[in-house]
């Protein structure tokens, strides 16, 4: 019942401070909690994610696309948000509906910082998405030299071949293979 209760509260404060009506029905209150809880991630509102956290939401929720709030906070660079979830247990390996993680956005998005700070966690440094892309061939095909280093020092495979033939090494000297016109 805490947690419902801190819960009901979360969302109660939140409402008021936006000024939005409140939800009572039980799916839509858990809609709603979602929706702020994914909103305090892009925003890196670390006192929000701390009273989620405190309160026991599961910090691996996803949203529509799959998206965690650590996938969020990564791509939006916030760093501190990004630190908070991970203390708390997020997990660094978790995937959105597309295969990607935390860490891909993070180099997607030029956010070496955090990009570091996931490599940092127990996740493969090959862990592939649903293109068959590894976190090196981003940081290949987006020049993140930095990074495509740190990647090879945890032990990415820089020659590992997506399905176009693709690796690392060559996305970074840009040799792209491109899908054959139809």
């Amino acid at each position: 019942m805490g947690k419902l209760l801190l819960s009901m509260l979360v969302a109660w404060s939140v409402n008021v401070l936006a000024d939005q009506p409140i939800a009572t029905e039980p799916a839509a209150v858990q809609e709603q909690l979602q929706s702020y809880y994914f909103d305090a991630a892009r925003r890196g509102d670390v006192p929000m994610l701390d009273t989620f956290i405190e309160a026991g939401y599961s910090l691996d929720t996803r949203d529509e696309k799959g998206y965690t709030a650590l996938i969020l906070a990564a791509y939006h660079g916030h760093g501190p948000a990004v630190e908070r979830l991970l203390a708390a247990g997020a997990d660094a390996c978790a995937q959105d509906k597309r295969g990607n993680t935390a860490l891909m956005g993070a180099i997607f998005k030029g956010e070496v910082q955090i990009a570091r700070r996931l490599l940092s966690t127990d996740c493969s440094p090959d862990q592939r998405n649903g293109a068959g892309q590894t976190a090196a061939m981003y940081a290949g095909l987006f020049k993140r030299g930095e990074l495509l280093d740190a990647l090879k020092a945890k032990g990415a495979d820089l020659e590992a071949r997506d399905p176009l033939g693709n690796t690392a090494t060559n996305l970074a000297n840009g040799e792209i293979r491109m899908p054959a016109p139809q």
